[in-house]
């Protein structure tokens, strides 16, 4: 038997919610489904206050710190503006 939960959230939330679960063939119904079951399986609810990364940000993070470690793509310090222009207009 099905029974319906109403919910409350952000309007662009559950629109942005819709787009991914559709991206992956399913319903936003079927995600809070197996987000439910799962929770029922596991007894456990996991929040994380720190921030992950994603594998984007994590490889351009990768790519900055070569070029750091090799010179590239870093400029002087500079102790007033007109310094910082020159070395831009040079």
């Amino acid at each position: 038997m099905k029974t319906i939960i109403n919910i409350k959230t952000d309007k662009e939330v559950k629109e942005n919610a819709q787009k991914v679960a559709a991206d992956l063939g399913l319903t936003l119904s079927a995600v809070v489904n197996a987000s439910l079951k799962q929770f029922i399986r596991s007894k456990e609810v996991y929040f994380s206050a720190i921030p992950r990364m994603t594998p984007g940000l994590e490889e351009l993070i990768g790519r900055v710190q070569k070029d750091y470690s090799s010179g590239k793509n870093i400029s002087p310090v500079f102790n007033n503006a007109k310094e910082a222009l020159d070395y831009l207009n040079s």
